[in-house]
């Protein structure tokens, strides 16, 4: 949201009877660096996250001991799963802090604007305008993947998803089976393509709003952000496109 210009409600002194500003609670520019900071942290999660889905491509068995390692990652000194939860805990407290500051700033603007709305911005400011609608899809999507591959919940998850136990993941055997269906193939395809837009502006915007200035450094930082979308839509798009191609299955498993 950044470049957002919000107005404060003023209200009248009945001392002075001089108008004054209502400051807003949490102001704009905490809004707007909290959006900033638990953006970065989405950021690096998708980055890490698309980086073990790779490894699908090593085969059922390193995909499988990768997904067991990260239950028991830091035993004992972490109970079994206490490092997933950590970073679950940590996402979800982030996402609401992220859609919250970003309805409080949606809001604000339009009080702003009133009726009036500005026209002929071009294709340029298409990502920011659809900054709202890629992150609706993008929450509908998360909470999509999780019931799918995380928990199975069916009619989401697949008939054949089995759950994890102690000693084994079915992690590459659940993947495949739900990228084999067309329709959620489809839209894990276009949800990366949104997850791709979204990225770019709003890494882009989190720089600037964090106090980087500078014609070139601008330039940089737009750069970076769209490099940073693109090898993060590509690299996960690719997954699904290689289960429906059949270059990887559970019959092709190394």
């Amino acid at each position: 949201m950044g470049g957002l210009s919000v107005s404060a409600p003023t209200r009248v002194s009945r001392a002075t009877g001089d108008s004054l500003q209502a400051r807003p609670r949490p102001s704009n520019i905490t809004c707007k660096i909290l959006m900033a900071v638990t953006g970065l942290i989405f950021a690096a999660f998708v980055l890490v996250h698309m980086i073990g889905n790779l490894k699908v491509y090593t085969g059922a068995d390193h995909f499988d001991d990768y997904a067991h390692w990260l239950r028991t990652v830091f035993e004992p000194f972490l109970p079994y799963e206490g490092l997933l939860w950590i970073l679950r805990i940590v996402l979800l407290a982030s996402l609401v802090a992220h859609v919250w500051c970003a309805w409080l700033l949606t809001v604000r603007g339009r009080r702003a604007r009133g009726k009036f709305r500005r026209k002929g911005l071009g294709i340029k400011s298409f990502t920011a305008r659809t900054m709202p609608v890629t992150g609706a899809v993008l929450l509908l999507f998360v909470i999509f993947h999780i019931l799918d591959l995380t928990t199975g919940t069916r009619p989401i998850g697949s008939s054949e998803y089995e759950a994890a136990t102690r000693t084994q993941s079915y992690a590459y055997d659940n993947l495949i089976a739900s990228f084999e269906r067309p329709l959620v193939a489809a839209f894990y395809i276009v949800a990366m393509a949104l997850l791709a837009m979204h990225l770019a502006h709003g890494l882009w915007s989190a720089v600037n709003d964090l106090g980087v200035t500078g014609q070139r450094l601008r330039r940089i930082g737009v750069a970076l952000s769209g490099i940073f979308a693109l090898v993060v839509m590509v690299g996960n798009m690719s997954i699904p496109i290689a289960v429906m191609t059949g270059a990887i299955s559970k019959t092709g498993a190394s």
